[in-house]
């Protein structure tokens, strides 16, 4: 396994095209493993391409990849990148994953980020089929990854603010239930609703435009199964992974984080 950052140069016409769609920017990152062909579809229960974009600042957005194979992004610096500006690599940075995967041990904290498709199943009449639906408020969006299930199938827990550092009294709900939006170590941000096009990329006939909620989340979690987390750190978390929702990354917490 690989992982893998690239800077877009937002400043090129290049970038600001694949940013505008998520499946323009599927085909590209695909299009960097020449052993993969477009009809190539993920193998169930194994390592496959996740990407996720962080959007830092206006100037700094990162692309991010996680991959059973080592990436070619020749053609992203040509097209999003600093091509004549290359002095100590190619454009991106790959390091092999392997070795930070093999050691995650079970009661380690990390800080975490996320990029997901929070989605939930409803229906309005007992008789109409379940419907998928998005999550669209922080609270709901929260929700989703707390979910106990959720987190015990991805081999992880969600920790805890100290109750000194909270800034709701305990007991405080949210539409009758439990608030737990300052009850952990977690916030969500750059909430976006997308819309686009697969024919863009595809060359098939106008359909209807996907559109997709997606979520970031930052926080921190302790591993609850090692093999669980690895697994979710390779196969992703959630719906729309081929359009950079799923991604988890891990990273020291900041010092004096609380333990």
């Amino acid at each position: 396994m690989y992982l893998t950052r690239f800077r877009v140069n937002t400043a090129r016409t290049g970038a600001r095209r694949l940013l505008s769609s998520r499946q323009v920017l599927h085909a590209a990152v695909m299009s960097s493993f020449p052993t993969l062909l477009p009809t190539d579809r993920p193998v169930p229960e194994t390592p496959r391409v996740l990407w996720r974009l962080d959007h830092n600042a206006p100037g700094e957005v990162l692309l991010f990849l996680v991959s059973p194979h080592a990436p070619d992004l020749t053609h992203l610096v040509e097209q999003a990148g600093w091509p004549t500006a290359l002095v100590d690599g190619p454009g991106w940075q790959t390091r092999p994953y392997a070795p930070f995967l093999d050691r995650l041990t079970k009661g380690e904290r990390w800080a975490f980020r996320l990029t997901a498709n929070p989605v939930h199943h409803i229906r309005r009449t007992d008789d109409e089929p379940r419907k998928r639906t998005a999550h669209l408020t922080p609270y709901h969006q929260m929700g989703w990854l707390l979910d106990s299930e959720r987190q015990e199938h991805g081999g992880f827990r969600i920790l805890e603010k100290p109750k000194q550092k909270r800034l709701l009294p305990g007991g405080t709900t949210h539409q009758g239930r439990e608030h737990h939006g300052d009850r952990y170590e977690l916030t969500v941000h750059d909430q976006r609703s997308l819309a686009f096009d697969k024919s863009r990329a595809t060359g098939a006939r106008r359909g209807k435009p996907v559109t997709l909620v997606t979520a970031t989340f930052d926080g921190r979690l302790e591993v609850a199964d090692p093999d669980l987390l690895r697994r979710t750190l390779t196969r992703g978390l959630g719906k729309a992974k081929a359009y950079g929702c799923g991604l988890m990354t891990l990273a020291p917490p900041p010092q004096g984080a609380s333990r």
